[in-house]
This record gives C-alpha cells, sequence and structure tokens, in this order.
C-alpha cells in the first residue's frame, strides 16, 4: 500500500501467541461468575460470603465522597462460599497458589477447619477449591483429605499438601465458558 508521503509501512509478521485468556483472573473471580450463573439457571444458590469489618474513621474530602482510612476485622471469617444445592449445604473456601509442587497449610487457619469439621458433622457438604496457577488447573479437594494433612503437620508430617497428592485425591475441575469454575459438576459426582 502507497501512503500519501510515498512510504511504504513495512510488513511485519506475529509470532503465533500464546493464550491467555484467563490470565489476570482471579479465582474468586471465576467462582463469583459461575455461582451467578449457577443462581440465573436455577441451579444453586451460593454466595460469597463478606468479611466482618469494624469501620473505625472515615475521611470526607468532599460530601459525595467517602474514604475509609481505618477499619478492622471484627472477627476471624469462617470460609468463602456457602449456599444451598440440590437440598443440601455446601461450605467451601477458595485458594490458589503459585507454588507448583505443594500447597503451604499456613494457608489455611486453625478457625477455618474447625468450621468445615462443624458443618461436616451437621451433615453439609464441605470442600477447597485449590488452583494451582503455573499448571492452570483447579481441584476440588474434601475437607476430610483436609483434616488428615492438618493433623499430621502436628504430628512431625509436612506442613503443606503436595501438587502430586492434590491430583490423586482431589478432583480436577472442568473449566467451561459460562461456568469457568464448574464445581457442582463435581460436587454431583462426589457427594450427591
Amino acid at each position: 500500500m502507497n501512503y500519501p508521503n510515498g512510504q511504504r509501512k513495512p510488513l511485519t509478521i506475529k509470532p503465533k501467541q500464546t493464550s491467555f485468556s484467563r490470565r489476570g483472573m482471579t479465582l474468586e473471580e471465576e467462582i463469583n461468575e459461575t455461582t451467578d450463573f449457577y443462581r440465573m439457571q436455577g441451579l444453586a444458590v451460593i454466595h460469597k460470603k463478606p468479611t466482618p469489618v469494624q469501620i473505625v474513621n472515615v475521611h470526607y474530602p468532599k460530601r459525595s465522597a467517602a474514604v475509609i482510612t481505618e477499619a478492622y476485622f471484627k472477627q476471624a471469617s469462617t470460609t468463602d462460599y456457602n449456599g444451598i444445592y440440590k437440598g443440601k449445604y455446601i461450605d467451601f473456601e477458595a485458594k490458589e497458589t503459585k507454588n507448583k509442587t505443594s500447597f503451604p497449610l499456613a494457608n489455611i487457619h486453625e478457625h477455618q477447619v474447625h468450621h468445615m469439621q462443624q458443618v461436616i458433622e451437621h451433615g453439609g457438604i464441605s470442600f477447597i477449591i485449590l488452583r494451582f496457577r503455573a499448571y492452570e488447573e483447579t481441584y476440588l479437594f474434601d475437607a476430610k483429605d483436609l483434616f488428615v494433612c492438618w493433623q499430621e503437620q502436628f504430628d512431625g508430617g509436612k506442613k503443606s499438601i503436595s501438587y502430586d497428592y492434590v491430583k490423586q485425591s482431589g478432583y480436577l475441575i472442568p473449566f467451561h465458558y459460562q461456568k469457568k469454575v464448574d464445581f457442582l459438576s463435581v460436587v454431583d459426582k462426589l457427594y450427591l
């Protein structure tokens, strides 16, 4: 193509790009989109739990714009999500790690494990959704398997859950366009 100044634009050939379509989207955002889809389709009612915060100080630079300058957590939160599916109570935590070989148990808190134990004792379904970002793999890891790993760390065992153990004991969650983290397909197979 000739341009007005007589110069031709050089032709550039771009190398084939790797798809990064999911890069930048966090696991939590994908789960939120998935639970929204489940609700809109009438499949389940699952919500992200709000973190209880006590606001201490607010700055008002303008009448219409308030800025929270100081706040504290009111209490330790339990897990990230809860709701109901096919008449069963579901309660789960969502975690991602950049680590290629394991998931550190330090990312789970004792009060969360205790909460999950109570959910199971009362007939509910509880699990962790774990994403290994290095592999872009997301797993449903049953709370009962978590309890075993949790206790082992206090008995001289590892303070993490190996990637290989998650692959062996967990359940790979399929990725779909509308249901980015389709955990209910795994819940159906595993619990119902």
